[in-house]
């Protein structure tokens, strides 16, 4: 029987420069927002398939950026919430989570969009 090998996105695979892996990381992080906010993920998965330990060093050694060090910061602790909240104060404090962590992706975005104007402008 043929074991399937669960998903998990490893950003160092990626051979992107640093704006399009911001981009792409913030792209990416909007989508588990969503899958996280329908239920399509568990905040545990998440853990496991995303928010683990070797992105939060990639982030935080290559991509070297203070939002998207936020939105690892962010993702890690989505699990916790459950263990240490009442189950209503939980939820509210998921739902504002994600809204942090999409709050952040957006301006990541944004900021790419700016500095591609720039550099066309100028190039």
């Amino acid at each position: 029987m043929k074991k399937i090998k669960p998903f998990r996105v490893v950003l160092s695979d990626a051979s992107w420069d640093q704006t399009e892996q911001l981009e792409h990381f913030a792209l990416l992080n909007l989508g588990i927002v969503e899958s996280l906010a329908s239920g399509v993920l568990s905040a545990t998965e998440t853990i496991q398939r995303f928010y683990h330990a070797d992105n939060c060093l990639y982030v935080r050694k290559h991509l070297r950026n203070n939002q998207a060090n936020a939105i690892m910061s962010h993702g890690v602790q989505l699990p916790d919430l459950f263990d240490s909240l009442p189950p209503e104060e939980a939820q509210r404090e998921f739902l504002h989570e994600l809204e942090m962590i999409r709050s952040l992706c957006l301006k990541l975005l944004e900021k790419g969009r700016s500095l591609g104007v720039a550099n066309r402008a100028t190039g």
